[in-house]
């Protein structure tokens, strides 16, 4: 049966179909297959019950936030921010374009959203600076792999929601490893930066400048503390802080720097409506297909497979990785998320690893397919607002996909990088 709803979804898919509808031909093929036709009044149920679960509430919430952030000024503050701090090193627009990355990846969750905001204002700056086009949309596209890593993260509500874990822990477990691919890709950017004889922004550093940044950006820093800091100290849920968020920076935007104005609220309100309604209807299409996989109990049948090759929980979740890893180059992510996590994570609570680290070696290998060819979205968001080629991308992106998968193996064969901190908060 998994064959048959393997090659349903890729021809209907191939065919132009919306993804949702592709997944919903899919679902009822399975439907069909299991020859039990009464059943076809479940698909209703399912669809909306998987848009049911509350956690899933707070993903609009950050979405709104990095819509109002970028229409607020904000978003050009946190780039000063960056500049002002790491701008005097060489290859100084790189740097920026990474911390600007993990600062931004604490407002809004998405990758594509990292990936759209900071390309559309670094890519044109790293090019007029000299960079090679090509390494400077690799390095925005492979900078934004760290938004759904650190919290909050849009695949680790939807990974909480399916299988129960706690979504607070889940992101305390995001922190460090996303950390981690920042200075990995920091290091990275540092060897090309003398490999390619790349200029300096700033000729030296400057408290003063940084003091006078740092006062810009406070307002703009004081969003993803708001998030991070209301779920660490139990203050709210990840739904809570969303809201609250986005309520302080339409009020920094309105009263503060004074660039939101009613009708970049409505814009941005619009925007997230459309993004969340995507999601959601993918999320619900999907649901229908986990669901007739549980019921089937492919997961199940798998595992034995599984265990026959794979002894230890390093070994299952290397063979989960390496499967996940080749599907999320030929599915959208989101649709891989909801798809495999019902059918890898019991294999992996059975195998004795701990839902917090699947739960972040599951959102990072999602994630890394974000700018895997051929599916790659961030590719194509990159690609787009800067200008770049997208043939050229793809032939030089594949460094930035090493670089994430050396981090996803460290993450593997480490699992306290990822459950240190949770474990110390009482996750």
């Amino acid at each position: 049966m998994t064959l048959v709803l393997l090659v349903v979804f890729f021809c209907t898919l191939a065919s132009g179909l919306p993804l949702f509808l592709s997944m919903l031909c899919t679902a009822l093929a399975g439907f069909l297959y299991i020859g039990d036709t009464s059943q076809l009044r479940l698909m209703v149920q399912q669809f909306y019950g998987g848009m049911e679960p509350f956690s899933l509430l707070a993903i609009p919430y950050f979405i709104l936030v990095g819509e109002l952030m970028g229409r607020a000024g904000l978003t050009n503050r946190l780039l000063r921010f960056a500049e002002a701090l790491v701008g005097h090193l060489k290859g100084g627009l790189g740097y920026v374009t990474v911390v600007t990355s993990i600062i931004f990846a604490g407002v809004n969750g998405s990758a594509a959203a990292d990936a759209s905001a900071v390309g559309s204002i670094m890519i044109p700056a790293m090019k007029k600076g000299g960079y090679p086009d090509s390494y400077a949309a690799g390095l925005t596209a492979g900078s934004s792999l760290i938004g759904p890593i650190i919290p909050p993260s849009i695949f680790m509500i939807l990974f909480g929601a399916m299988t129960k874990t706690n979504v607070g822990g889940l992101f305390m477990a995001g922190v460090v490893p996303g950390l981690l691919l920042g200075i990995a890709f920091m290091v990275m950017h540092r060897i090309s930066a003398s490999r390619l004889n790349l200029p300096v922004v700033n000729a030296r550093f400057s408290w003063r400048e940084l003091f006078a940044a740092t006062l810009g950006a406070v307002t703009a820093l004081f969003a993803p503390a708001i998030i991070i800091g209301g779920i660490l100290f139990g203050f709210m849920t990840p739904t809570e802080s969303g809201a609250v968020a986005a309520i302080y920076v339409i009020i920094m935007g309105l009263c503060w720097t004074r660039e939101l104005k009613l009708k970049g609220i409505a814009s941005s309100i619009a925007n997230t409506v459309r993004l969340t309604s995507v999601i959601f209807v993918v999320i619900g299409a999907a649901t229908i297909v986990g669901w007739i996989l549980s019921s089937e109990r492919v997961p199940q049948s798998m595992a034995p497979v599984i265990m026959k090759y794979a002894t230890t929980p390093t070994q299952v979740l290397l063979f989960i990785s390496v499967i996940i890893f080749v599907v999320g180059m030929f599915m959208e992510e989101i649709a891989a998320l909801v798809l495999l996590t019902p059918v890898f994570a019991p294999l992996a609570l059975a195998a004795g690893i701990d839902p917090l680290h699947f739960g972040i070696v599951m959102t990072l290998n999602i994630t890394i397919a974000l700018i895997t060819p051929p599916m790659g979205a961030c590719v194509y968001i990159v690609s787009s607002v800067g200008g770049v080629p997208l043939e050229k991308m793809f032939r030089h992106i594949w460094p930035f996909v090493l670089v994430s998968l050396a981090c996803q193996l460290l993450l593997i064969f480490v699992p306290e990088i990822s459950l240190f901190l949770p474990h110390l908060l009482g996750y």
